[in-house]
């Protein structure tokens, strides 16, 4: 049979190639952002309970109302803002479906997304499938910032969304509250769609706070958040996220939802509303990660691998250029495999595969595991 690809120039993504690779040689695993430590004890219990209580048939397609009430509660608790749970919030298969959900039903072939990069693997692809267009714009290699007048001069009349990501993976940099006035002064007067990546919202370090969409009233009415409990409640493996949106924007995506997902696991968006219901769940995150970036930084430091500023997320950024200027893909298969230590380069999350020799370690693991990976760093 002969195919046709409508991703002829996709493969398997990196993160599944560096995993795979640390797998095969027995490599500590920094690369894919995954936990190695199991969630809280409670949630599994909730999750048994309410598996044994009989829920176990189709969820309501936009997801219970109480774990869509407990998003709102979260939101308006943290950012001041207010969504509607029956009409403004809809549960998601994560936050990767929810991308791909949102280009299935706002962007039109020939429609223009603005991509911040380095970008995450998933955004391009789906705007691709659906004739839509990417168009980069790329942070400030020092600082990784946005480069609000560049964004300006790429919109067009053609630009249908802005795709903007923080906490960002990779960098771990935080849009500013002046960034979002800058973003708002773009879009104002437009028809442009803000699709906002947020699924590290909890994780902001050093006494900053996260700067979501929703904490300004008119970018949140021409957007669209996304976010991840998979992150929130070290549980990536049951891939369940939310988004919210004005009710007029989540009506069109609960349109494609209902066809593409219709309903997401039933028993475990109980027992997360309900964990959830303590706060003390998600508000203290960001310390927890806090202090794993700092163990890190602290058991590297003194190798030549040199930190890059990380205000959030769960990863660190650490350029290698002390030691080689060797390829960054190259180098990362190659310490996979002499070193047995797994990370993943900074040049994939571009377009053109511009190489910094920086490469992203993930630091949300035991402590016992960062102490066996800091301890190869040293030697490099």
């Amino acid at each position: 049979m002969q195919i046709i690809s409508k991703l002829p120039n996709v493969g398997t993504t990196i993160f599944t190639t560096m995993s795979a690779l640390a797998r095969q040689h027995q490599a500590i695993n920094l690369s894919q952002g995954f936990p190695d430590f199991n969630c809280h004890p409670h949630l599994v219990e909730l999750a048994n309970q309410f598996i044994q209580q009989g829920f176990n048939q189709y969820a309501p397609m936009p997801g219970t109302i109480e774990l869509r009430e407990r998003v709102a509660e979260i939101i308006q608790s943290t950012y001041n803002h207010i969504y509607h749970p029956d009409t403004d919030i809809t549960i998601t298969a994560g936050a990767t479906q929810a991308i791909y959900t949102t280009m299935a039903a706002f962007i039109h072939p020939g429609d223009e997304v603005i991509v911040i990069e380095p970008a995450y693997d998933c955004y391009v692809p789906a705007i691709e499938l659906h004739g839509g267009i990417a168009v980069y714009s790329q942070l400030n290699p020092n600082n990784f910032c946005i480069n609000w007048q560049d964004v300006r001069s790429k919109i067009t009349p053609k630009t249908k969304a802005i795709l903007i990501n923080s906490p960002h993976n990779p960098s771990g940099a935080c849009i500013t509250a002046q960034d979002l006035i800058e973003l708002q002064n773009i879009i104002t007067g437009t028809n442009i769609l803000i699709i906002s990546d947020e699924v590290y919202e909890h994780m902001v370090f050093d006494q900053q706070m996260h700067q979501s969409i929703a904490r300004n009233k008119t970018l949140a009415q021409q957007a669209i958040i996304v976010s991840s409990f998979g992150k929130t409640i070290h549980t990536t493996g049951w891939k369940i996220g939310y988004v919210a949106a004005p009710a007029h924007i989540m009506a069109e995506f609960r349109k494609v939802h209902q066809f593409l997902v219709f309903a997401v696991n039933h028993p475990l968006q109980l027992a997360i509303a309900k964990f959830l219901e303590n706060a003390d769940n998600y508000q203290g995150l960001h310390e927890f990660y806090q202090q794993k970036r700092d163990r890190f930084l602290q058991l590297t430091k003194g190798s030549r691998l040199i930190p890059l500023q990380c205000q959030g997320t769960y990863f660190q950024l650490m350029s290698y250029k002390n030691i080689s200027q060797q390829k960054d893909t190259e180098l990362a298969i190659e310490w996979t495999k002499e070193k047995k230590l797994a990370a993943i380069p900074l040049s994939v999350f571009y377009k053109n595969q511009i190489d910094n020799k920086i490469l992203r370690f993930c630091f949300a693991k035991k402590d016992e595991t960062l102490e066996k990976a800091a301890d190869i760093i040293q030697r490099l």
